[in-house]
């Protein structure tokens, strides 16, 4: 499957041309196969495009803006929403491609599919032979940092915590702050 991206290769619009850049050179960075289809060049593929975006995400005047993302025929979406899935980590299942083995979307995949791993044990699902070796297999993808997350966000808290206590007691005192206090003491 190829995934097609129309594009303008010169819209005079900076905007477009800064989304453009960042889906080509996500899609690069994940190694994605793509064809960029230029539509400002080519009549052919400008009217394809009109013509293939569902009139449900066609903005008012009726004329989509590139970039906007195909697999194949099937339309994936525009920029914003590239953008959505690029944030939520789904951007293979925003193309229709299956996510690579290892990869964050797998790991995240898995464990709606499975539910959380405790102690080498799916926590929510059942436990019979053939999911413990399964379980196994894919253990060996999942990376550890995705299971100790949350004990380091604590950890993180508490050394913020301590440093601002910390910083509160060696904060230095100006002289006129340390003259009432000592006329206090003199009291």
């Amino acid at each position: 499957m190829v995934i097609k991206v129309f594009l303008a290769s010169s819209s005079g619009s900076t905007a477009i041309k800064k989304k453009q850049q960042d889906v080509l050179g996500f899609l690069e960075a994940l190694k994605v196969d793509y064809a960029p289809l230029d539509i400002a060049c080519n009549e052919d593929n400008r009217m394809w495009m009109r013509e293939n975006v569902p009139v449900e995400k066609k903005p008012t005047n009726g004329i989509p803006l590139p970039p906007q993302i195909f697999n194949e025929e099937s339309y994936c979406g525009d920029y914003e929403t590239f953008f959505d899935a690029k944030e939520d980590n789904a951007v293979y299942a925003f193309l229709g491609l299956p996510p690579p083995p290892g990869s964050k979307e797998a790991k995240e995949a898995y464990l709606l599919e499975n539910g959380p791993v405790e102690n080498g044990t799916i926590v929510n699902g059942t436990d019979d032979a053939e999911d413990e070796e399964n379980l196994e297999a894919e253990e060996e993808n999942i990376d550890d940092d995705t299971l100790k997350a949350p004990v380091k966000e604590e950890e993180a808290q508490e050394e913020v915590e301590d440093e601002e206590a910390k910083g509160e007691d060696d904060q230095p005192v100006s002289e006129e702050e340390e003259a009432p206090e000592q006329e206090e003491e003199d009291e």
